[in-house]
């Protein structure tokens, strides 16, 4: 680091400011200094960092259900923001949430000397055991844990199955069914407990929800019970006219169902999804859908865990990041006679 203050003629101070990220420094004095680091090839030596400073700048993240396109894409953005913000990542991912499991992760990260710990947290379970855990550094969860007290950040899951929910009661139909997602997943209750607040609120019927387990095949199985519904009426207007599926991957399963007996979309039912997966605006039809920014959740979760580590956050807060709720020709607006 001497040889990079010498040759860009700054302090040794500075030359840490810069790769450090600091604001406090001017955008002539940082251009020069990160010219002077790439032509020497100047790379940090970690272990001596830790040692100075005793700052790892090393951040754990435990993720369960990563093959999951929610958690995994969390993880991602998590990781994107923790580099973005000149820390290192340790990961470790679960199939299942355990207490021991959830234990154990915990003293792996803390054998690498992480200053703070990502719970990527879908599950109620997972979310009361992390709570039981005596933690040895601060821990931020996301999609859960602030109903027990815990620091975290979330999107807002119930606003976006309101906004979905709306959305469909505006384009004319008179109730909105609904596909939900499985049990003991906070996002999935939320999301029901949108939908069902909407239709409340402007006194529509609530039908009896269908459940699946996020999987495309069980969002094709609801679709088949949702298609003999349409299909049993006479006069193909039934009350069933428009589906909020609890996520994207079982839309795509509805929508299958539906194709292969003859109901139409929008035609006969609308469908709406949630997630915006990249795949959803190639659906046929393209989807209607809720947008998770991943990369907000990614970026709150990391500024609120290093408030934490670094003193300026004491008490648990939690952090909401707004859905947005994207329009496509799944749910083209009712015709009426």
């Amino acid at each position: 680091m001497s040889d990079v203050a010498r040759a860009a003629g700054v302090s040794h101070q500075t030359v840490s400011r810069v790769l450090s990220h600091h604001p406090n420094v001017s955008p002539k004095t940082r251009a020069a200094v990160t010219e002077v680091i790439e032509r020497l090839g100047y790379r940090r030596n970690p272990a001596a960092r830790a040692l100075a400073t005793r700052r790892t700048h090393t951040l754990g993240v435990i993720a369960v259900n990563t093959t999951l396109h929610g958690p995994a894409s969390t993880l991602t953005g998590v990781q994107e923001a923790a580099r973005d913000r000149g820390y290192l990542v340790s990961a470790v991912t679960l199939r299942t949430a355990t207490e021991a499991a959830l234990t154990e992760a915990m003293q792996h990260l803390g054998t690498w000397g992480v200053e703070g710990v990502i719970a990527i947290t879908p599950q109620r379970d997972t979310v009361e055991a992390l709570a039981a855990l005596d933690a040895p550094c601060p821990m931020v969860t996301v999609e859960g844990g602030h109903a027990l007290g815990l620091p975290g950040v979330s999107l807002d899951q119930h606003l976006g199955a309101r906004m979905i929910t709306e959305h469909l009661l505006a384009a004319g139909h008179s109730t909105v069914w609904h596909v939900a997602g499985p049990e003991n997943w906070l996002e999935s209750e939320a999301r029901t407990a949108g939908w069902e607040s909407a239709l409340r609120d402007a006194g529509a019927e609530v039908p009896p929800p269908l459940r699946g387990d996020w999987s495309p095949l069980s969002g094709y199985q609801a679709g088949q019970q949702l298609a003999g519904r349409v299909m049993a009426s006479s006069t193909r207007r039934p009350g069933l006219t428009a589906v909020f599926v609890a996520n994207d991957q079982m839309a795509l399963g509805v929508l299958r169902a539906f194709r292969e007996v003859g109901v139409r979309t929008p035609e006969d039912v609308a469908v709406a999804g949630f997630d915006d997966i990249p795949e959803a605006e190639f659906f046929p039809p393209p989807l209607t859908t809720i947008r998770q920014d991943f990369a907000s959740l990614g970026q709150s979760s990391i500024a609120l865990l290093l408030d934490h580590i670094e003193g300026r956050e004491e008490k648990p807060r939690h952090v909401t990041v707004a859905p947005e709720l994207i329009v496509r020709a799944s749910t083209a607006r009712r015709r009426t006679a």
